[in-house]
């Protein structure tokens, strides 16, 4: 596994299946955004769950921040598609179930390498790197600093969380 990707590294140029299996290249999802780019182990899984809805539930802060966000997994198309309608998901979810992305961008496994990693990445206007956080216990921590970056990085500064 290639080291995980840090502050200062470009978002790599790979291509992901996303809603309806059409194609989607990560590269050309950089520019006009701030871009969170978060994987996670499994659709529908406890942790997962809890951490797509808590991004569904700010997602208007994010937007509003203009960042957009993409969800990453092995799982399949038709998967994300239930996932997304299930949970009422407003961001795209795309599959990767070579791993590829997974590989390009360093997220290992944890639990004995039982269970893909989740980490969160935040790509800036340019493509480059300006956060990652790698942790699979702290799903909501996920969120709470990726907007905090992202904030940071579109001049909106802190501001108050949605009532949930």
């Amino acid at each position: 596994m290639a080291k995980m990707l840090n502050e200062g590294d470009a978002v790599p140029d790979v291509t992901l299946s996303g809603p309806g299996n059409a194609p989607v290249r990560l590269r050309d999802l950089v520019g006009d955004k701030v871009l969170v780019i978060y994987f996670y182990p499994r659709d529908d899984s406890p942790g997962c769950t809890v951490q797509a809805c808590s991004l569904r539930d700010q997602y208007q802060d994010f937007t509003d921040a203009g960042a957009d966000v993409v969800g990453i997994s092995s799982d399949s198309a038709e998967s994300h598609e239930k996932f997304v309608a299930k949970h009422r998901l407003p961001f795209r979810l795309l599959s990767d179930p070579d791993g590829a992305a997974r590989k390009a961008f360093g997220v290992g496994t944890n639990f004995l390498g039982l269970l893909p990693g989740r980490v969160t990445f935040i790509a800036d206007r340019t493509g480059t790197i300006r956060y990652a956080f790698d942790s699979q216990m702290q799903v909501r921590k996920h969120v709470s600093g990726a907007l905090e970056v992202v904030r940071s990085l579109t001049g909106q500064g802190a501001a108050p969380a949605r009532p949930g």
